[in-house]
């Protein structure tokens, strides 16, 4: 197993976000969901612009194993896609937390931090 970057905020749903100093925030998947799926095949993600609840589906990975929902851990608007991932969806297996972060996301509200892990919590989480 990997370190639990102790920066992030994580879900039980195994989502990773990201504050970042202009308010918007990063989200993607742990090396535990990607260690899960396996070799990630195709990234399906939103388009800029879209609005999502926080705990709706937002994308699906799949991988030589299977296909997996991505759920949103903050209710708000795209703002960015990580592009990257459409010629190199691999880059979630070999970088999760940095090159392969998911979509930019600006916040529709303030963030409950009840609702998401510290990196502790998380990996109680996962055993």
């Amino acid at each position: 197993m990997t370190e639990i970057p102790t920066d992030l905020f994580y879900t039980k749903d195994h989502e990773w976000i990201k504050k970042e100093s202009d308010g918007s925030c990063l989200i993607g998947i742990t090396y535990h969901a990607q260690d899960s799926l396996g070799d990630v095949t195709f990234v399906e993600l939103p388009s800029v612009g879209e609005s999502f609840d926080q705990g709706s589906v937002f994308g699906v990975v799949e991988s030589v194993k299977a296909a997996s929902d991505l759920y949103m851990p903050i209710s708000g608007e795209i703002t960015a896609v990580n592009e990257e991932l459409n010629d190199s969806p691999e880059k979630v297996n070999s970088d999760p937390y940095e090159t392969a972060w998911m979509i930019r996301v600006t916040p529709s509200s303030s963030i409950d931090n009840a609702e998401l892990l510290s990196s502790e919590n998380y990996e109680k989480e996962i055993g």
